[in-house]
């Protein structure tokens, strides 16, 4: 990768940089405007059940603004493709449909085309599942130890980079090893998504290997505690602590501004991080009717729909492929390693806080939220019936997802530069 390239990694700064001047003020401007439009959404000033996702869709459609080739980008103009100059836009909406024969066709035959067409193929269904994640987390607990919880987060990350490079030396392609490296943060919509982007062909077996260890997660995390953490450690009582209230107001705030930063540093991954943000700016606005359809309806038929389509999908000529056993042994490694990095994480707060943190909280940096928590507080509780370290564990995975989603961001941005 050239040093020109590098600015590339955060094309929305990059693009806004390349923006004619009136572009550039507009941009900037309707992200101003959407802020505006949640925070008097929220006040009541405005309609609430309008103006809070629309604010928000317009910070992140602004900022995620990427580069695209201009032969494949789907609505731009004649001269443009003739010209090969860059072309800007977004991967929130393209206003054509490439070969609509052979879709309507497909769509007439395979029952299920339509929803694999237009929800699952291009990602949908892992935003779906996002936003119904974003309903759920109270962001609370990590805002009120950020710091913490950051670098639990960041430490339980261990097997998502430590994966990538063994997977390349076992002959995967940058893509594939991307695809299997993201196993390691157990997140599945980030897996589904970033292998849907790097790695097509083999999305399938990836996700179901994903899917398939996620539940081992539960099963297997406390004997690596038990393992890793003596036993008087487990039993650490955390010392008492002044409650910090976090306001609804505030965690808005963090809705907006985490969503506009993340979309302007990684536009390749911005309709996840729009998703989550979109879930957590309903649930802190109190629009109860969205929470309802959010954590209801399309949480639970997007993850049906998500398990429907992956069992059609496991033909026997895509499972019996030669890589699938490379892949089920590298992504039981990544989310080994990931446990053991972010225990090691929980061991060094341990010792920076003199001895007063509890490190069993480092697994919990896995951001499957909320089953590593509960994972964490029923091992201590084992060995410290009145020892509660459930807001701190809370907080390190709800910003595990958080750093999943910024890893898969690097990823679907990064090795696309490498393969030039």
């Amino acid at each position: 990768m050239h040093a020109s390239q590098i600015l590339d990694l955060f094309q929305g700064i990059t693009t806004l940089i390349d923006s004619d001047p009136l572009i550039l003020a507009g941009r900037i401007g309707l992200m101003v405007l959407g802020a505006f439009l949640v925070y008097f959404g929220k006040k009541g000033v405005l309609e609430p059940l309008l103006m809070i996702p629309m604010g928000l869709g317009m910070i992140a459609v602004n900022a995620g603004v990427l580069f695209l080739d201009p032969t494949t980008a789907a609505a731009v103009t004649e001269s443009a493709v003739n010209s090969g100059d860059k072309v800007h836009g977004t991967l929130f909406m393209a206003p054509l449909v490439q070969q609509t024969d052979n879709l309507i066709y497909l769509m007439q035959v395979d029952f299920l085309q339509p929803v694999y067409t237009f929800a699952f193929s291009n990602g949908l269904i892992a935003c779906f599942v996002f936003m119904g994640i974003g309903v759920l987390l109270d962001v609370g607990f990590l805002l009120a130890r950020p710091f913490l919880s950051m670098f639990i987060a960041l430490g339980a990350e261990f097997g998502t980079v430590a994966t990538f490079p063994i997977a390349i030396a076992l002959g995967l392609t940058p893509g594939e090893a991307a695809s299997i490296a993201m196993v390691g943060g157990a997140d599945g919509p980030m897996v589904l998504f970033t292998s849907l982007t790097l790695a097509k062909h083999l999305f399938v077996p990836i996700t179901v290997v994903a899917y398939l260890y996620l539940g081992l997660t539960y099963g297997g995390f406390p004997y690596l505690i038990r393992f890793l953490v003596p036993a008087k450690l487990r039993a650490i009582k955390m010392p008492p602590k002044k409650t910090l209230k976090v306001t609804a107001d505030e965690k808005l705030a963090f809705a907006v501004v985490g969503c506009a930063v993340l979309c302007l540093l990684f536009p390749s991954a911005a309709p996840l991080f729009f998703s989550l943000f979109i879930g957590v700016a309903v649930r802190e606005s109190g629009i109860k009717v969205f929470m309802q359809v959010i954590d209801g309806p399309l949480l639970y038929g997007a993850t049906l729909f998500l398990g429907l389509l992956l069992g059609v999908l496991c033909e026997a000529s895509t499972i019996l492929n030669p890589k699938v056993v490379i892949l089920l042994v590298l992504g039981i490694l990544a989310l080994f390693l990931s446990g053991v990095g972010g225990i090691c994480a929980g061991f060094i707060a341990y010792l920076l806080s003199g001895r007063k943190i509890n490190p069993v909280i480092g697994i919990a940096g896995i951001s499957c939220v909320p089953s590593t928590a509960k994972v964490a507080q029923k091992e201590v509780s084992k060995v410290a019936p009145d020892s509660i370290i459930l807001p701190e564990a809370l907080g390190a995975s709800i910003s595990g997802v958080i750093t999943s989603a910024i890893f898969t961001g690097i990823f679907v941005t990064l090795i696309p530069l490498l393969d030039q």
